[in-house]
C-alpha cells in the first residue's frame, strides 16, 4: 500500500509494518510506543529533542551522528566502543569505570596515579 500526500495524523495499532519505508515524511511530535523496530535504519534523520526511554539499543551503530548536548542517564555501555569521537567538555559522574580504557590505558590506573601525584 502506498500513502502519498497525507497531511493528517495516522494512528497505527497492532500492525506488522515490516519492510515499510518512510521517505520525505514530516514526523514531528510522532510517538512510537511498544514498537519492535529491530534492524531499523535511520539515514539523514533529524531526531533533535527526541526522548528515548526504556529503549533497547543493544548492538546499535551510530556513525556520523551529532550528539552535542546529549544527556545520557541510567544507561549500559558495557562492552561498547567509542571511536573517533569529540569528547571535549563531556562530564562523567557517578559511573562504574571498572575496565574502562582510553587509548589502551585503564582509567582507574590513571585516576590512581593522578591522586597519588597531588
Amino acid at each position: 500500500m502506498e500513502l502519498t500526500g497525507l497531511s493528517e495524523p495516522i494512528v497505527v495499532t497492532d500492525s506488522d509494518l515490516k519492510g515499510s519505508s518512510f521517505n520525505g515524511a514530516a514526523m514531528r511530535d510522532v510517538r512510537f510506543e511498544d514498537a519492535g523496530m529491530q534492524a531499523a535504519r535511520f539515514d539523514h534523520v533529524d531526531l533533535a529533542d527526541s526522548i528515548f526511554s526504556h529503549a533497547r539499543l543493544a548492538r546499535a551503530r551510530f556513525a556520523n551522528v551529532d550528539l552535542a548536548g546529549v544527556h545520557v542517564e541510567n544507561v549500559t555501555l558495557a562492552g561498547g566502543t567509542i571511536q573517533n569521537a569529540d569528547l571535549s567538555g563531556v562530564s562523567i559522574t557517578h559511573c562504574d569505570l571498572s575496565d574502562l580504557r582510553i587509548d589502551g590505558y585503564l582509567v582507574s590506573d590513571l585516576i590512581a596515579a593522578y591522586r597519588k601525584s597531588v
